[in-house]
């Protein structure tokens, strides 16, 4: 690529400064004006948060700059239906905020896995939990953002991958450290908004440049590369071609890349897992000022969905249209010299398009879009990542640690994830750089059902016990990564090198891989609960969907330890001797919401109305029937989607 094409122009430059200025603006405004002193403040925002910066923040820490590099680079491998993907969140949202969110707050709880141990007591499945999403975040959402921002880096300005992943990770790790869920979900708003901005001008360029839809129709089906002879092998036209069914969502049930019955189940079973006990997802939710704000920010989120698929998968289809040589490239030597990986080029597609299609200061803003979409859906991860850690492993290993120790304890383990997720990258990057989307989704089939398996049925069926869910959890895991390892051991291969994986383990599509696993765990928690005791009703009041309105007083599972604690705790508080700490303590206190308030001790009655307000999920009717009709128009808008472009 010629260096004019680099970003290193005034109008550019000055475009990524300016945003760059903002984000830091609204991060310093949120952390001055909101409270961060507390564990709810800092991890939940004070559950202050209205219903559009709910939505926003809920789309931005979903569309990381994987997904514009992941879901172009699969949309110009093979044509649409990788935006099904997208649209079934417009279902699962849905049942987000009016199945599962509801019990949560009855719950009152923090975390996913701290939930699970209220409604099945014992300490091995929260800290298996934790352990597993903290491990998902690394393999799939973090690693993959950073890989996905950086060749964007590269690409636009000609720095160095490893030195591009730095600089990034330096300004986010800024404001998440200091500011809270709170400067997370405003600033998730803002980018959102650059986002969809950028992305929009860009898709005009794009379909202006190809003559409208009709002549993108036309254009992509043709899009084959001129080089497709190798030296040393003949390249079946399979894997150059355009598919037929590029323009259908749902494909073959047998020989399709996505077949239909894996799309609209295997998939649901992930956007379960995903949408409904992912804590980055469901965190948001509980910050929710009340229900109907909760429900609403759900529905925003639900309509902005429907964008990916016009702003991210049909721009990198019509990548492939106006640079098929580079982006379509199947001779390995020509793909290594193009973008430096000899499995294929798609992922470059929408980072190539941006650089050369849009004029100076354009340019620069969708360098700014790119970044926002990496920043936002990696601040949200590492804050979700540090109150898991938190709220689950860290208060196991010391039980009596202040707030203030629990504070600097989630900071500092945002900066070792740091460090683990770019030690990761090199595998991302040879692992299946053909297309990043399909990498992500396939982990996530092989991890991610016992979980779902596991919430449906604790919501759902009060029956089920702790016996049952750690084993389901368990088994679900060892055939899930007996999968991966093997898949990773052959290496995923590409169409002109096929992986040599045994047919009986990497044949069966991941998709419908997860609807096995997820059949299999369900069994195994029914069957090794109808056999073990059943949990009395005493301890699930307001953890599962048919106690959900119970009045009566719920006693917790482990509710003779915590006494213990409880008791330890009042012994070291009246310990504790106050000094008045210097200016230079008093800052930092600041900087990082640590100046506890020390504010009137308050009393029981005070003290329940305020637990009282947390768990409260009560509606207005008026604005209850309103989302209600919303949430119908939406499931109606998903449903006609699928049937427009099946």
């Amino acid at each position: 690529m010629d260096s004019s094409q680099k970003i290193n122009n005034a109008a550019d430059i000055s475009v990524i400064v300016i945003y760059f200025l903002v984000v830091l603006a609204v991060g310093l405004w949120a952390m001055y004006s909101t409270n961060r002193g507390t564990v709810g403040g800092f991890f939940l925002a004070g559950r202050s948060m209205v219903w559009w910066p709910i939505g926003a923040s809920l789309f931005a820490s979903n569309i990381g700059s994987g997904h514009f590099v992941g879901l172009a680079g699969t949309g110009a491998a093979g044509g649409i239906a990788t935006g099904g993907y997208e649209w079934n969140a417009l279902i699962f949202v849905v049942v987000l905020g009016w199945l599962f969110v509801p019990i949560y707050i009855k719950a009152g709880v923090v975390t996913m896995p701290e939930y699970l141990k209220k409604r099945f007591g014992g300490k091995r499945i929260q800290v298996y939990l934790s352990i597993l999403s903290l491990l998902l975040y690394i393999f799939t959402k973090i690693s993959a953002d950073i890989f996905s921002g950086a060749v964007f880096i590269q690409l636009a300005m000609g720095l160095n991958l490893y030195l591009a992943i730095i600089i990034l990770l330096a300004i986010t790790a800024l404001y998440t450290i200091t500011g809270g869920l709170a400067a997370v979900i405003y600033t998730d708003t803002l980018q959102t908004f650059i986002m969809i901005v950028g992305s929009f001008i860009l898709m005009g360029f794009a379909f202006a440049e190809v003559g409208g839809y009709e002549g993108f129709m036309d254009k992509y089906m043709n899009a084959i590369p001129s080089n497709v002879t190798s030296e040393n092998m003949t390249i079946d036209a399979e894997c150059y071609t355009p598919r037929k069914d590029s323009f259908h969502i749902f494909r073959d049930p047998i020989d399709g890349d996505l077949p239909w019955p894996g799309l609209i189940f295997g998939m649901s079973i992930l956007a379960l897992w995903y949408w409904c006990t992912d804590q980055v997802i469901v965190q948001r939710c509980l910050s929710g000022k009340n229900m109907s704000h909760v429900k609403a920010g759900c529905i925003l989120c639900g309509y902005l969905k429907l964008l990916p698929m016009f702003l991210m998968v049909m721009p990198g289809m019509i990548s492939r249209i106006l640079y098929t040589d580079v982006v379509a490239c199947v001779v390995p030597e020509i793909c290594k010299q193009q973008c430096g990986t000899s499995v294929g080029c798609t992922n470059i597609a929408y980072p190539k398009m941006v650089v050369e299609l849009m004029p100076n200061g354009l340019r620069g803003l969708m360098l700014a879009v790119m970044l926002a979409s990496l920043m936002s859906s990696l601040t949200s991860i590492f804050n979700s990542a540090s109150t898991l850690f938190t709220m689950d492993i860290y208060t196991m290993i010391r039980p009596r640690a202040s707030e203030k120790e629990l504070m600097l304890a989630g900071r500092a383990f945002m900066l070792v994830l740091i460090g683990i997720s770019i030690a990761w990258v090199p595998v991302v990057q040879s692992a299946q750089s053909g297309q990043l989307f399909d990498y992500i989704q396939s982990i996530t089939s092989y991890l991610g059902p016992p979980i779902a398996a596991v919430f449906l049925l604790a919501v759902y069926c009060k029956r089920v016990n702790e016996p049952g869910a750690f084993w389901g959890l368990i088994i679900g895991l060892l055939i899930g990564l007996s999968r991966m390892i093997t898949e990773f051991a052959y290496g995923s291969g590409s169409c002109v090198n096929p992986s040599k994986c045994p047919f009986i383990i990497c044949g069966i599509h991941y998709l419908y891989f997860a609807i096995l696993l997820f059949g299999i765990s369900l069994i195994i928690i029914l069957a090794v609960s109808l056999m073990t005791k059943p949990i009395p009703d005493v301890h699930l009041y307001r953890l599962c969907w048919t106690l959900r309105n119970s009045k009566e007083e719920r006693i917790d599972l482990d509710a003779d330890e915590q006494k213990k604690y409880d008791e330890k705790d009042q012994e070291s508080v009246t310990e504790e001797n106050e000094e008045e700490p210097g200016c230079l303590k008093k800052a930092y206190n600041w900087f990082c919401g640590l100046d506890q308030q020390k504010g009137p001790k308050l009393s029981k009655e005070e003290e329940e109305a305020m637990k009282k307000k947390l768990t409260d999920t009560t509606e207005v009717p008026l604005w209850r029937n309103v989302v209600n009709i919303n949430g119908i128009i939406l499931l109606t808008v998903a449903v006609f989607c699928h049937a427009y472009f099946a």
